[in-house]
């Protein structure tokens, strides 16, 4: 076992790796659906506010927490207070269930990436492509998505056997820098198509007719989810951190992960509003926006299969910067409590991501008939990990850090080397609102499920 716990090699390796980890699937096809769901602009404007105040408080809470601890979730949580050592378990639990179901669409977005570079595009855009995919209606080794599956998750253990310096930061230095350059392109070219002025306007310009507390909620659940908060990732990052201004890299995260969100709305909003003959309420939510309403955009689009490309080259690489910082986590908490090394946790863990993920993978097609509270298997365990344990998780840190523990332990850990700008709201936040928002959240998702109210 290595002796020495890993690190990023600097501060700029850190805040790209937190941003890839806080950039992915949930940027590309949530945050687009629901600002074109509630209103667009006036969306975008309380998620921007949301961003900077409740979000910065949690995020900065999880990595000032890593830092201190220079341990993995579990035991960052019991060192703070014995009392909250469930906490820990609780906080790990996420990724261990959110990382299978997870490759399993980073498996899907890697097979229409390899049909749009082998010239299959086309196929794409027939109404029943998706269906019949993750149906398993269809022969051949490529036809399956098991093999997808296979393949990403073999992909990302190869990245986080790599290690921190080696593998997560270097990868994470090229794909973040790609994967702005490709947003910005597809957007440039989602904005040509003829009527998607009218789009980027309803996107852009705040109605606040629209305002309304389901706006509010539903902006503050993207975010939630977004920044990659109560899933111990942050944590496990800050703990491979030992410099640097933690204010000055959670507010540059904050933006990458704000950004990349608003230009996957240019990218969609504008052009599928376009494609709906100017009606935003037509963008569908989840798998079919980007599987079942994009390729038939970007089949009417100018150079839409170059565009597809790209845009499925973009999404692949938020994905992997996503997944590997869930992987990465599982292995630190697996090498924490076990003392293994890299390689032993890693082949570990990869091998329970496997078998955990073939239920989901077969989720719609061979095991369609099975199912968990009316669920499929990967949208039940997408709801235990989204909309029940990471509200949990986050309201109780926000319990042992406001009430317990003590705010100061997050203070100091900020102050150590430099002044604490937002302290004040940092402690407000976290000790009275947060809290309050965090239950809402909680409760909306809980409505939603049963189906009392739609977000």
């Amino acid at each position: 076992m290595e002796k020495k716990r890993s690190s990023f090699s600097s501060r700029i390796g850190f805040v790209l790796a937190a941003a890839g980890s806080a950039v992915g699937l949930g940027n590309i096809w949530r945050f687009p659906y629901l600002a074109a769901k509630y209103g667009g602009g006036i969306f975008l404007l309380v998620y921007l506010i949301l961003a900077v105040t409740f979000g910065f408080a949690l995020m900065i809470t999880e990595i000032a927490i890593g830092r201190r601890t220079g341990l993995s979730c579990i035991g960052a949580y019991k060192a703070l207070d014995k009392r909250f050592s469930f906490l820990g378990w609780l906080a790990a639990l996420v990724p261990v269930i959110i990382t299978p179901y997870y490759c399993v669409i980073g498996g899907w977005v890697a097979k229409y990436f390899f049909e749009y570079v082998s010239g299959g595009g086309a196929a794409l855009a027939g109404d029943s492509y998706f269906g019949n995919f993750i149906g398993f209606v269809g022969s051949g080794l490529l036809a399956t998505p098991l093999f997808w599956f296979l393949l990403y998750v073999l992909l990302t253990a190869v990245v986080v056997l790599l290690g921190v310096e080696k593998g997560i930061e270097k990868v994470s230095k090229f794909l973040m820098p790609v994967l702005v350059l490709l947003s910005i392109v597809v957007a440039a070219f989602s904005l040509t198509m003829p009527g998607a002025m009218e789009g980027l306007k309803f996107y852009l310009l705040p109605d606040f007719s629209d305002f309304s507390f389901t706006t509010v909620l539903a902006a503050m659940g993207q975010m939630f989810y977004s920044m990659s908060l109560a899933m111990g990732i942050m944590i496990t990052y800050g703990s491979y951190t030992q410099q640097g201004n933690l204010e000055r890299s959670v507010g540059q995260i904050e933006i990458f992960d704000t950004a990349i969100a608003f230009i996957a709305g240019l990218m969609i909003v504008p052009a599928v509003v376009a494609f709906n003959g100017g009606d935003p309420s037509g963008i569908n939510a989840g798998p079919g926006l980007m599987f079942g309403t994009l390729p038939k955009v970007f089949e009417r689009m100018w150079m839409g299969r170059v565009v597809g490309c790209a845009f499925f080259l973009l999404v692949l690489f938020a994905a992997l910067t996503s997944s590997i910082s869930l992987m990465e986590t599982v292995v630190s908490i697996v090498r924490d409590k076990l003392h293994w090394g890299r390689r032993s946790a890693t082949m570990l863990v990869t091998a329970v991501i496997l078998v955990l993920g073939v239920p989901s993978c077969l989720g719609y097609g061979p095991l369609a008939s099975v199912q968990i509270l009316g669920m499929a298997f990967l949208d039940f365990f997408d709801f235990i990990s989204n909309s029940v344990l990471m509200p949990v998780v986050a309201f109780l840190t926000c319990i042992l850090v406001g009430h317990v523990a003590g705010t100061k332990i997050v203070s100091e850990e900020v102050e150590h080397t430099f002044v604490f700008h937002r302290k004040r709201l940092f402690e407000v936040m976290i000790r009275w609102i947060a809290p309050i928002m965090i239950v809402c959240i909680l409760a909306g998702e809980l409505l939603r499920v049963t189906g009392i109210i739609s977000i």
